[in-house]
C-alpha cells in the first residue's frame, strides 16, 4: 500500500461507507479495529446525527475512520417527470398504507453544515461521493489533519479527483453494490459503466495519487487482483452487508444469498440516481419508468421503503448489492477482515510461486 494508507491502516481493506443505516458505528469500529479502515456514512443524516455517531465510534475505537459526504447535486430534475412518478407509485402507498414522502425537501443533504461540523471535529477520512468538493474545501480539510478520498467511476473523473487537491481516488467499477458516484447523472450512459479491473489499469495511468478499487469485492483473491492491477487497497461493501455489525435490515442480510434474487441490477426506481440492487418486485415494476430525480425519488420512495421493511416485505425494500452477493459471509466484520487478509496473503503467495518456476 501507499503510504499514505499505511499510515491508517495495514491491510488493504477499507469497508465502504452505507447510507441508510447500514454502516453504523459499531461496523466501523469492528473493521478499524481488526487493521481495516472502517468508514461511518453521513449521507441521509443531519449534521447533528452525523456528529452523534462519530462521538460514538470514538467511544469504540480508537484507530483511525472515515466519514462519508454526498455532494450537493444541481436541480436538473423535471418535477412533471416527478409528479408522474409519484402518480405511478400511488398503489405502492396504498399497499402499504402509508403516504408518499415529499420530493423537495433538504436537496443538498446538509452538506455544508456537515462540513462544518468536521472542520471543528477533525476526522481521519472525509470521502465523497457524487461528484468532485471544491479544492478549497479539501485544502480546508487538509489544514485540520484530515485526508479526503474521492469517487470517479472512469480515468477522466479520476483526473478531475487529482486536479482538486485529492489524496486518495476510489475507483468504482460497474459491479459495485449502492449508487454509482458518477460525477454528472447523464440519463444517456445508464449501464455503460466500466468493470472494474479495467478502471483500476485505466486511472491507475491516468494519476499519481494512490487509487483504492471499488466493485463487487468479497474475498481476498479479488484484493490481491485489484493490488495486481494497481490499487492500493480494496473497498469492499456488499461483503460487510451481511457483517453481524451491520445495520442492515435482517432481510436485506438475508436476501444477498437467498435463490430468490439471482442476480442485480442498476436502477433508478428507488431514488432516482443509478444504483445497483438486487432485482425485486419493485424493481421490476418501477425501474423502467423511474425518471432520472436525484434526490427526489429517495425522499419519495423514502415512506414506502420503510413500510415495507416494517411489513417484513423483501420485495418493497432497496436491497443494495454488488455483482458479487452471492458470496456474502454471515460473519462477525473483525473476523471478516481477518479472513480477506489470510486468503490476500494465500493469494499473493500462489501468485509468487508462479511466478517463480
Amino acid at each position: 500500500m501507499s503510504s499514505v494508507l499505511t499510515d491508517l491502516f495495514p491491510h488493504p481493506i477499507v469497508q465502504a461507507p452505507m447510507a441508510g443505516g447500514v454502516s453504523v458505528p459499531q461496523l466501523a469500529a469492528a473493521v478499524s479495529d481488526a487493521g481495516g479502515l472502517g468508514f461511518l456514512a453521513a449521507g441521509y443524516k443531519t449534521a447533528d446525527g452525523m456528529y452523534q455517531e462519530i462521538k460514538q465510534l470514538r467511544g469504540l475505537t480508537s484507530r483511525p475512520f472515515g466519514v462519508n459526504l454526498f455532494l450537493p447535486q444541481p436541480e436538473t430534475a423535471d418535477p412533471a417527470a416527478v409528479d408522474v412518478y409519484a402518480h405511478q407509485l400511488a398503489g405502492e402507498a396504498s399497499w402499504y398504507e402509508t403516504e408518499l414522502g415529499d420530493p423537495e425537501s433538504c436537496g443538498d443533504d446538509g452538506y455544508d453544515a456537515k462540513l462544518a461540523v468536521l472542520l471543528d471535529n477533525p476526522v481521519p477520512v472525509v470521502s465523497f461521493h457524487f461528484g468532485v468538493p471544491a479544492r478549497e474545501v479539501i485544502d480546508s480539510l487538509h489544514r485540520v489533519g484530515t485526508l479526503a478520498f474521492v469517487t470517479a467511476t472512469t480515468a477522466e473523473e479520476a483526473r478531475a479527483v487529482e486536479r482538486a487537491g485529492a489524496d486518495v481516488v476510489i475507483a468504482q467499477g460497474v459491479e459495485a453494490g449502492g449508487h454509482q458516484g458518477t460525477h454528472r447523472d447523464v440519463p444517456e450512459t445508464d449501464g455503460s459503466g466500466i468493470g472494474l479491473l479495467s478502471l483500476v489499469a485505466q486511472v491507475r495511468e491516468s494519476v499519481g495519487i494512490p487509487v483504492v478499487a471499488a466493485g463487487g469485492i468479497m474475498r481476498g483473491g479479488q484484493i490481491a487482483a485489484v493490488c495486481a492491477a494497481g490499487a492500493s487497497a480494496a473497498q469492499l461493501g456488499t461483503a460487510f452487508v451481511a457483517a453481524h455489525e451491520s445495520g442492515a435490515h435482517a432481510l436485506h442480510k438475508q436476501a444477498l444469498t437467498n435463490p430468490l434474487f439471482a442476480r442485480t441490477e442498476l436502477t433508478r426506481a428507488f431514488t432516482g440516481r443509478p444504483a445497483r440492487a438486487l432485482v425485486n418486485r419493485f424493481l421490476r415494476e418501477h425501474g423502467p419508468y423511474a425518471p432520472a430525480a436525484y434526490p427526489e425519488v429517495h425522499h419519495l420512495t423514502a415512506p414506502l421503503r420503510k413500510a415495507a421493511a416494517k411489513a417484513g416485505d423483501a420485495q418493497g425494500l432497496a436491497l443494495w448489492a454488488g455483482q458479487g452477493h452471492r458470496m456474502a459471509r454471515e460473519l462477525p466484520a473483525g473476523q471478516l477482515v481477518e479472513v480477506l487478509v489470510a486468503e490476500l496473503a494465500a493469494a499473493r503467495t500462489a501468485l509468487s510461486a508462479g511466478g517463480a518456476r
